[in-house]
């Protein structure tokens, strides 16, 4: 049976591990709203830009563009951001098996992967995944050099046909509670309907644009060979961001909820050394009382 003194150096444990989960809690807390506020604020940029490309490309004329060609899919190249770092909850088991998942869907085809974090890394390399390449440590600071090579990188795949097809699964940020795990198809880039645009405005409540004819200063391919490759590295610097930010929240609540585990564990030990060390003295008291009346006897 476990001694008072077994019982002080397990409360003494599990306080100290309350205190290192409460301080994770606290620094999660303070990167998450910073990673919060880069997501939300690189939103409306990388709405606005697919938008105006798809429409570009809605009213040109059979648009023609290596990053446009479409082809059977028997190559796909998947994106898969993941975390850097555990103790973040279920957030890297659910992007693996929503990775999963998409490979089961595929697996006729035959899948290149490039993952983004340490987690996805690891697991996919114990899966016998093949690489096209790998980025660590880039997702605790996001930033536009990182999507920049990582973009370029797909779409000189997909231009080369090395690829048919570009696809990207990472967590996309709703709140601090709940997450979105996405499956975003970045190549080819697919025209936008523009009825169904206006449609989905006006139900929402959104006022929809009025559709305009443009008139292009620059001539075609040039117009799309500066927007294509604009549009796929703002689409990866968001989905960083917003995986970041989902990773942090994730790390936040899961900490939370260790401190209060270990606050609940605490209150358990502190009642049962208690309930030990009062039978210990009522034992004590027994044997006293016992040993007094056997000498007055």
């Amino acid at each position: 049976m476990p001694t008072l003194l077994d019982f002080r150096r397990r409360i003494r444990s599990v306080k100290n591990s309350q205190q290192i989960t409460r301080a994770m809690k606290f620094v999660a807390a303070a990167r998450l709203r910073r990673a919060q506020e880069a997501a939300l604020a690189a939103r409306p940029y990388a709405q606005e830009l697919a938008r105006v490309l798809r429409s570009t490309m809605a009213r040109i004329q059979e648009p023609q563009h290596p990053l446009l060609e479409r082809r059977e899919e028997k190559n796909v190249l998947t994106i898969v951001l993941a975390g850097e770092r555990g103790l973040a909850g279920p957030f890297n088991a659910n992007i693996l098996r929503k990775a999963n998942e998409f490979f089961r869907a595929n697996r006729g085809k035959k899948i290149v992967t490039i993952p983004v974090g340490k987690k996805g890394r690891d697991a996919l390399k114990k899966a016998g995944f093949q690489f096209a390449g790998e980025w660590v440590n880039v997702l605790a600071r996001v930033e536009f050099k990182t999507a920049r090579e990582i973009a370029k990188l797909a779409t000189d795949l997909y231009a080369e046909g090395k690829v048919d097809a570009v696809y990207i699964i990472f967590s996309e940020f709703k709140s601090v509670m709940a997450a979105n795990l996405t499956v975003e198809k970045l190549l080819p880039v697919e025209a936008i309907d523009e009825g169904k645009d206006w449609k989905e405005k006006t139900e929402s409540g959104k006022s929809p644009e009025a559709q305009v004819d443009y008139i292009y200063e620059q001539p075609e391919a040039q117009l799309l060979d500066k927007l294509l490759p604009r549009y796929i590295e703002t689409q990866i610097l968001s989905t960083m961001l917003e995986s970041s930010a989902s990773e942090y929240a994730a790390r936040m609540t899961a900490m939370e909820s260790a401190t209060k585990n270990a606050g609940d564990v605490i209150e358990a030990l502190t009642l049962h050394m208690n309930k030990v060390r009062q039978a210990a003295i009522t034992k004590e008291i027994i044997e006293i009382v016992s040993g007094a009346a056997y000498g007055s006897q």
